[in-house]
């Protein structure tokens, strides 16, 4: 058998469901990076890694509806830091929420 060289090294886990909602996975769940070491992002309705975007993420830097992380941009979130309308965050710029230091989304608009 002759060698072959591995063109497309990747490593780590994800998870795809079969089942789609609007043309996303059901759920994706990616903690995995590619060749040039850059993450796959989770993007599904239901996002889980450590980069997301979804309906419902939980990711240490998601983007979503209602999210769960460390980072996060949300309409609902419970983050450490977070630009969201509704959020308990140890800091973020929010229209409501609780949390340690919070700026008020108005104040910016």
């Amino acid at each position: 058998m002759p060698y072959r060289r591995r063109t497309r090294m990747t490593f780590g886990y994800e998870y795809k469901s079969k089942a789609t909602l609007f043309g996303l996975p059901l759920v994706h769940i990616s903690f995995k990076y590619r060749a040039n070491r850059t993450p796959v992002v989770a993007n599904g309705v239901i996002a889980i890694g450590q980069f997301g975007f979804g309906v419902i993420t939980i990711a240490q830097f998601g983007v979503g509806i209602v999210t769960i992380g460390q980072a996060t941009l949300a309409t609902f979130t419970i983050a450490q830091a977070t630009l969201a309308a509704y959020a308990i965050c140890q800091f973020g710029i929010v229209f409501q929420g609780y949390g340690q230091r919070l700026l008020k989304l108005d104040t910016f608009l």
